[in-house]
């Protein structure tokens, strides 16, 4: 048996690959089929990072499986309107026919099946079933997660795909962060006598990095001054990056975003710059900003028409014209788009190299489909490059772009699990994946008002490393990081970014104290915690301080002292993350020296 390519490619396939379509397989894909061939499994679930191909290596296998005649037709379930159509244009480039606009009734005979979306499923799931029974069936199931976005979806899957001859299903992203099972998934038990989802083959981020499939990212982020007004009429200030409540983080993080204040548009302009860099080497790169609603997307792009004096492509979600939109985009060299959620997963922009992720979305499901629009690899050395609020939620997740997770059901129940950010409600994770964009009034009945934002450039995040120190947006050690080269390799990104953060290091350096009006600390010793973590810090230097008491026969108020002398800065209750852990660890050492 040959697994090596479709039967069905016309001879000048691909040229330039179109997307979901390729002449010969990645080493992944390869591997994927053969597992399939050799094993030929009703059910098979692959787990595959975005931009690695699943659409490819979902489409080959497709036609394999109807050119062995072990199914006679293809039925295709995307989340979205526009995915649906995606899929059935990629299919046709390889000769398998999708039906994208079907609804009910019998197919046309030239068709080889049809292209749904899941909430097409829910409404009539007897329809697909029947096409089920009638016919042997392969029912590729594209971001197998959503099935799980209501009971009703699932149910409706579970009852339509039921009869299907065979079930692929697609993911590319972490499962759901809650614990309703989805159907057609297998989920083992492990030694801790919790179910996880077990993937039947498995690339991610990691490997597909290392293998040149996808590009490394570079996450920007930025700090800033907020102020807010709560509904009580209390004004309030805080800076991005410091240890909040749950509740200031979100009012900081809102204020930030807000198109009238500062923060937006240095951070757009910063944006502007690094996509000006990049297209140097990339000439048609683009980028796309992530907003959370339509007013604040209308509001991002008339600011990059004032910054760089062109129109940015408006991408909303209740606008007919938005698949349009979003193929004229891919196929032109405009710099920006700004779009409401819907790019967020699946959609595919080859070009897209720069982002700003303006949403106030805090999954970790999200924010992986918002990164997998800009990591699609064209060719060796490309980077992308994503601006990001420096909100410890996000920061976590940027550091985390390696970790493959699957999904787990029976999650334990822990103490203070709402502070957990991979235990968000299911509301919230509904809320992240809704396609609708349009104002609810939502926000209209929060107790907020944003009053003022500025910008300052805090950080690099690269491979699980941090890098650089506090910068004004348009001063030369900001030019230093968004100039770096759109086109290199990992390790030299990786070597670059140090170099530039030893620069403004010894740069820092040579100028007097009194010239620092920004925390000139380089990132590393700058963590970014949540509120709930800075406690959890002081309470472990009380209990080592507390410890060393008993050790030392010195009373605790003098154990503090000398630990503020020592390591320097406030007393505990006002200390940075940094200044405990440095406290914590010179105590430890005085405790080693003693026994």
């Amino acid at each position: 048996m040959t697994t090596t390519a479709s039967h069905h490619l016309s001879p000048a396939f691909p040229g330039r690959a179109p997307w979901g379509t390729a002449s010969k397989l990645r080493a992944w894909q390869q591997g994927a089929l053969d597992k399939y061939v050799q094993t030929q499994p009703r059910d098979f679930l692959a787990v595959a990072t975005p931009g690695a191909g699943k659409t490819t290596f979902a489409l080959t296998l497709a036609s394999w499986l109807l050119h062995h005649h072990v199914v006679q037709q293809v039925t295709v379930v995307a989340p979205t309107e526009h995915l649906k159509k995606q899929w059935a244009e990629a299919a046709a480039r390889i000769g398998i026919r999708l039906d994208p606009e079907y609804s009910a009734g019998p197919l046309g005979k030239e068709y080889h099946g049809v292209a749904v979306t899941y909430a097409g499923v829910g409404v009539r799931p007897m329809l697909h079933r029947n096409r089920c029974e009638q016919r042997k069936t392969l029912v590729i199931l594209d971001e197998i997660h959503h099935a799980g976005d209501s009971k009703s979806w699932g149910e409706a899957c579970l009852e339509a795909f039921e009869p299907a001859t065979r079930r692929l299903a697609l993911t590319g992203t972490p499962f759901r962060s809650d614990t309703n099972p989805i159907p057609f998934v297998t989920y083992e038990e492990g030694n801790d006598g919790i179910r996880r989802s077990a993937a039947d083959y498995t690339y991610g981020y990691g490997n597909a990095l290392a293998d040149g499939v996808v590009r490394p990212v570079i996450f920007l982020s930025y700090s800033g001054n907020m102020r807010w007004r709560t509904k009580a009429g209390d004004e309030i200030a805080a800076r991005l990056g410091e240890p909040m409540t749950k509740d200031a983080i979100s009012q900081a993080w809102r204020t930030a975003l807000d198109p009238r204040g500062e923060w937006m548009p240095n951070v757009l302009r910063a944006a502007d710059r690094r996509l000006t860099e990049v297209r140097k080497s990339i000439p048609d790169a683009g980028g796309l900003v992530i907003a959370s609603d339509q007013d604040s997307a209308r509001a991002y792009a008339k600011l990059i028409r004032e910054i760089t004096g062109t129109r940015a492509t408006l991408v909303l979600s209740d606008d007919a014209g938005a698949s349009n939109h979003i193929d004229t985009f891919s196929g032109n060299d405009d710099r920006w788009m700004v779009a409401v959620r819907m790019v967020s997963e699946g959609v595919d922009v080859p070009r897209l190299a720069v982002g700003v992720y303006a949403t106030t979305i805090s999954t970790p499901l999200f924010f992986a489909q918002a990164v997998g629009r800009f990591v699609r690899s064209r060719r060796r050395g490309e980077t992308a490059s994503v601006f990001l609020p420096t909100i410890p939620y996000l920061l976590g997740f940027a550091n985390e772009m390696e970790v493959e997770r699957d999904h787990v059901l029976d999650k334990p129940k822990k103490s203070g699990e709402d502070e957990d950010p991979y235990a968000e409600s299911e509301k919230e994770m509904d809320e992240a994946n809704k396609q609708q964009d349009e104002d609810t009034g939502e926000q209209d009945m929060l107790p907020f008002e944003a009053l003022e934002s500025d910008a300052v450039f805090d950080r690099v995040m690269y491979n699980g490393a941090e890098f650089g120190m506090q910068a004004h947006p348009g001063s030369e050690e900001e030019q230093d990081y968004l100039g770096i080269p759109g086109l290199l390799e990992p390790e030299q990104v990786q070597m670059l970014l140090q170099k530039r953060q030893a620069r403004q290091i010894a740069h820092s350096r040579r100028k007097p104290d009194a010239e620092a009006d920004l925390l000139e600390l380089p990132a590393e010793r700058r963590p970014v915690v949540s509120h709930k973590e800075l406690l959890e810090l002081r309470k472990s230097l009380n209990t080592m301080v507390g410890a060393y008491v008993h050790q030392s026969g010195k009373p605790h108020g003098v154990i503090h002292t000398e630990l503020r002398r020592v390591c320097g800065g406030p007393p505990s209750a006002e200390a940075t993350a940094g200044q405990l852990r440095e406290r914590i660890k010179k105590v430890q050492e005085w405790a080693t020296r003693m026994r």
